[in-house]
């Protein structure tokens, strides 16, 4: 075999640059030059971009075989039981496979295992990414440091929902305070002067986000002082028992209007109704968020604000393959809107009784 010297870098035979060539033009190991051209994660970003750069100019193709899976991609999301957090798993699951990355489920919590162990076993497993949905980073009570860690070592991650400032990587999320506030507006639209909120524990992002849209909302629709307004947020579980207990408790202090802050939630507030005697919703309009799979077929279909779920997914794996391929994913928040579904959970308030 000869090998010929063209601008002072060496190719063999067939005149490609080698991987040594590219290691050399920037000054790194092979292992590192070889742990990029395959995707691996464990590199600063700088000097994978270095790498991707030096690739270019020196026309390395990476070896690929036609079909072969390019690696695993861990999805994390918070549980199995609320049904958007499957739905969202499916959708980035999808498009990772058409990527032809392995996605590999992750939901918490996942027999006692914590989101640190779940990512320490991919990491294990030479996962190429993280897409985090709804994960630690949006628990204010968490520790950020373990998203920093993951940064200072190379690898690719995305959060979904509820991501706290500042960032340190790419977040896609859900206007929840914007789509809150349409539910109450829509509510107030029927003639509800008694709105209440049936929301989860503040200490999460969306929660949180959630119950300051419905402050606005009912002060800018009602001129309700903030007062009065926290008298009318219930704190529950993201059960379907969590919001029944909530939504009871608004429901006795003679709210005519519940805006729910997950479909499993408004599921428990219909029953909350129904065990006083009321309708729904006649007596009582409810309303969901997330527009989860089989919500227009529950009695009564369900009035419910529509997470862009296939949108929100395909650009969170955008910026994940953003960063799989060497190129920048700036550390913004790409804020999609909520779609109001209405359907039959909703009416106009009844009227009060003559005396």
């Amino acid at each position: 075999m000869t090998t010929s010297t063209t601008g002072g870098t060496t190719a063999g035979s067939t005149g490609r640059a080698r991987l040594e060539d590219v290691a050399a033009r920037v000054g790194v190991s092979v292992a590192t030059a070889s742990r990029v051209a395959n995707g691996r994660p464990g590199v600063a970003a700088d000097v994978r971009q270095a790498v991707m750069t030096a690739m270019d100019d020196l026309g390395y193709a990476r070896p690929e075989r036609p079909g072969a899976a390019r690696g695993q991609v861990g999805v994390v999301i918070p549980d199995l039981v609320n049904p958007i957090f499957p739905a969202m798993a499916q959708a980035v699951s999808t498009l990772l496979a058409r990527e032809r990355y392995v996605p590999a489920l992750c939901p918490l919590p996942g027999g006692g295992i914590t989101e640190d162990e779940h990512v320490q076993m991919l990491l294990d497993h030479q996962v190429r990414g993280v897409v985090f949905v709804c994960a630690a980073h949006a628990d204010l009570e968490a520790d950020q440091e373990r998203y920093a860690r993951l940064r200072a070592r190379g690898l690719p991650h995305v959060f979904v929902n509820g991501t706290r400032r500042p960032l340190t990587a790419p977040s896609v999320a859900v206007d929840d305070a914007g789509a809150v506030a349409a539910a109450v507006r829509h509510l107030v639209e029927l003639g509800h002067e008694r709105v209440g909120l049936v929301v989860g524990p503040d200490r999460f992002v969306p929660n949180r986000l959630k119950a300051e849209g419905f402050r606005r909302a009912l002060a800018e629709h009602l001129g309700t002082a903030p007062a009065d307004a926290d008298r009318r947020v219930a704190v529950g579980m993201h059960t379907v028992e969590g919001g029944r207990a909530a939504a009871g408790d608004l429901v006795d202090a003679g709210c005519t209007g519940l805006v729910c802050v997950s479909d499993v939630m408004a599921l428990g507030a219909v029953r909350a109704v129904r065990s006083r005697g009321l309708r729904v919703p006649d007596d009582v309009s409810v309303t969901g968020f997330d527009d989860s799979p089989l919500m227009a077929h529950t009695d009564p279909p369900l009035t419910t604000l529509r997470q862009p779920v296939a949108e929100m997914a395909e650009a969170a794996v955008d910026a994940l393959m953003a960063q799989l391929t060497g190129r920048r994913a700036p550390l913004q928040e790409v804020l999609f809107t909520a779609e109001l579904v209405l359907r039959g959970s909703t009416a106009r308030a009844p009227q009060p009784s003559r005396p």
